[in-house]
């Protein structure tokens, strides 16, 4: 179910806190703690919907529900690769199979292929050059590769294609990183029978994918105006909350539209009794050359739940950073380092990588406060419009200082 997340062997803090289990409820399911029966859930379906849901009777009468298993969106991704056992290792695997499968972790192409290979080695064994390779994966390459890569050509020619024909270019792609699948060497020499190496592997590839292990949450967002008319509507989008940060995904185009850490965004939710509930991002940006500040405004009916997942990560990111070190006082220091210290550096990424932000395809709202009145300004503005905001840590949030004058628009 979209908008929750689930425990990976070890329980999250959603026991802990009433705040924590803000994702918990979404449209279809509900997320299970450790002192619920799912049989008794199961038994007392009808009536949960009936007392929860604005179901009609009809739809309550033939709805059964279904129990998944989902990663619980606090645990953190550098505790997950400590798991030693196989089991939870493949449950685990499974689930970020089915995401990239289902193109809800949007991957590029080359990611695909090597995620993909792994599949194939869990299913079907090491790389062996004398067997059929390519027909096996022709046959089964849904089970490899997302959808929209696996479509084949149609009409005459596709009619004329046998079983021995030249693999496609996602074919090949793909055959080609199941060749270079690695096996690991046990402490005799030979290879590991167990499929722990390769789990590990697929969990380590997908950890480079920003939104992995996110909570999803469904939203639409206005589409920019465009043509002599104006014409805008919206477009459904997936909102991804992790420990880390948001992510707005394009749900039909299958790529990333923003990505902002909880340091670089503003943030609050409106639930008016007449108009929909909204979600609203502000992040800094840039208009006709100048820096302004961005608001993204997101339909959703879950609006209220991704702001307190938001708020929630944000305290436990707190909560967890260590203390502030004590200021320098007079007495032996140490020897200075020939170097540096090491910093983290962002991996490098494809140009038109699907993870990049698209902000260029959003349609934003840029405001200044003037007295007690919001108006909206080319390009700049004054002031946050929210006051929700993680304004700690280098690269914080910080809202764009107005020129002498400011043009109105």
């Amino acid at each position: 179910m979209d908008g929750t997340e689930s425990s990976a062997g070890q329980p999250g803090p959603a026991e802990r806190s009433h705040r924590s289990s803000v994702s918990s409820v979404g449209a279809r399911e509900v997320q299970l703690k450790p002192k619920h029966l799912p049989y008794k859930l199961g038994r007392q379906w009808p009536e949960l919907l009936l007392r929860f849901t604005n179901a009609p009777d009809d739809d309550v009468a033939v709805d059964e529900p279904s129990l998944q298993f989902r990663r619980n969106v606090f645990f953190p991704k550098r505790r997950e690769l400590q798991i030693q056992d196989e089991e939870v290792l493949r449950l685990l695997y499974e689930e970020a199979k089915d995401n990239v499968l289902a193109a809800r972790y949007p991957c590029d192409v080359e990611d695909c292929e090597v995620l993909g290979a792994l599949v194939c080695r869990v299913q079907l064994g090491p790389y062996q050059p004398s067997q059929p390779a390519a027909c096996t994966l022709r046959e089964k390459l849904d089970s490899f590769l997302p959808a929209h890569l696996c479509k084949r050509g149609q009409g005459l020619f596709a009619a004329f294609r046998g079983r021995g024909a030249k693999a496609g270019p996602g074919e090949q792609g793909l055959l080609n990183a199941y060749r270079q699948v690695k096996e690991a060497v046990g402490s005799d020499g030979g290879c590991e029978a167990t499929l722990g190496t390769h789990y590990h592997a697929y969990l380590l590839k997908c950890h480079e994918l920003p939104f992995y292990g996110c909570a999803f949450f469904h939203g639409e967002i206005d589409k920019p105006a465009q043509g002599f008319l104006h014409r805008g509507g919206r477009k459904p989008v997936a909102v991804a909350i992790s420990l880390e940060g948001v992510h707005v995904i394009d749900s039909r185009e299958k790529h990333v539209l923003l990505g902002l850490r909880f340091q670089e965004l503003s943030w609050d939710h409106t639930s008016p009794e007449e108009e929909e509930p909204v979600l609203w991002l502000e992040f800094n940006g840039d208009s006709e050359g100048m820096p302004v500040n961005k608001l993204l405004k997101i339909y959703s009916k879950q609006a209220e739940l991704m702001s307190g997942l938001i708020e929630y990560c944000i305290e436990l990111n707190q909560a967890a950073e260590p203390a502030a070190p004590q200021e320098s006082v007079p007495g032996p220091q140490a020897a200075p380092t020939s170097s540096p210290p090491a910093t983290q550096r962002p991996k490098l990424r494809r140009q038109g990588s699907v993870v990049c932000s698209r902000i260029q395809h959003l349609s934003t709202i840029d405001y200044v406060e003037d007295g007690k009145g919001i108006k909206r300004v080319k390009p700049k503005r004054t002031t946050s419009f929210f006051s929700r905001q993680l304004s700690v840590g280098q690269g914080s949030y910080t809202v764009v200082q107005p020129a002498d004058s400011l043009e109105q628009g």
